[in-house]
């Protein structure tokens, strides 16, 4: 707990938080659960997110804020998507986020956020994030992907479009969609964001080339377009990336 939080003696569960929905989330080792209230603590999570946080219990997580568990970044950018679902009352949909893990290992997640509501006000929210497994190279074969793979890492610093990536799958865009959600978990255009990202984090973190030529070999449009999607995903600036990862 990080100084000056005033953690609560006690912290009410939101209505609904039933034992059996905590049971069920504990079940699934790859998702991380967790429900929030308006005061951003969290009031009920499940253990893939106890683990995802560092910590040893819910008993440590429990009434603690995103600042309390998290690097200054993440917990900002955590706090900043909670608090437009808090304004709006509108979920945040399969959102793609690169985290860090405690042992400083990155993963690829998507995060839905909805909004709890009760006689038409927002009194918390609840938030689930799904870890994208890597899929193996015969999974990809299984999907005719191989081709649609090759294509995306050999044309990263082109424009690549979905109709592109269809063509080298031999099938309709329609179809590609579905093979890429069945074996990568996102859409064609989410994959390549990601290729680009992961990407351009291996040469912030292998490189000393100035991030504005990362970007350019990444097929991002210039530096500014690379920071925003960069910090959009990961909660961080390139700059930041880069100095946490060698400090």
């Amino acid at each position: 707990m990080a100084p000056g939080s005033d953690k609560p003696a006690e912290v009410q569960p939101l209505p609904g938080c039933l034992p059996e929905v905590l049971d069920l989330f504990d079940s699934l080792p790859n998702v991380m659960f967790c429900m929030k209230g308006t005061d951003d603590r969290y009031v009920a999570v499940n253990q893939a997110f106890v683990r995802r946080s560092g910590r040893q219990s819910r008993r440590d997580v429990i009434g603690a804020r995103a600042v309390d568990l998290f690097p200054e970044a993440l917990a900002e950018h955590y706090e900043q998507q909670d608090a437009e679902v808090f304004a709006t009352g509108e979920p945040l949909r399969n959102e793609l986020e690169l985290i860090r893990r405690p042992d400083h290992s990155t993963g690829w997640y998507l995060t839905t956020k909805l909004p709890v509501i009760e006689n038409g006000v927002v009194v918390g929210l609840v938030s689930v994030s799904r870890d994208l497994e890597t899929p193996s190279e015969e999974g990809i074969a299984m999907e005719s992907l191989t081709r649609v793979v090759d294509l995306v890492h050999e044309r990263l610093a082109e424009p690549i479009r979905v109709a592109d990536m269809a063509g080298a799958g031999g099938c309709s865009e329609d179809q590609l969609e579905r093979r890429m959600k069945k074996v990568f978990g996102i859409t064609p255009n989410q994959y390549v964001l990601r290729v680009r990202v992961d990407t351009a984090a291996a040469r912030l973190t292998d490189s000393n080339d100035p991030i504005a030529v990362v970007a350019a070999e990444c097929g991002f449009y210039d530096q500014a377009t690379l920071t925003r999607q960069f910090g959009r995903l990961t909660g961080e600036t390139p700059a930041r990336f880069r100095a946490s990862h060698n400090a």
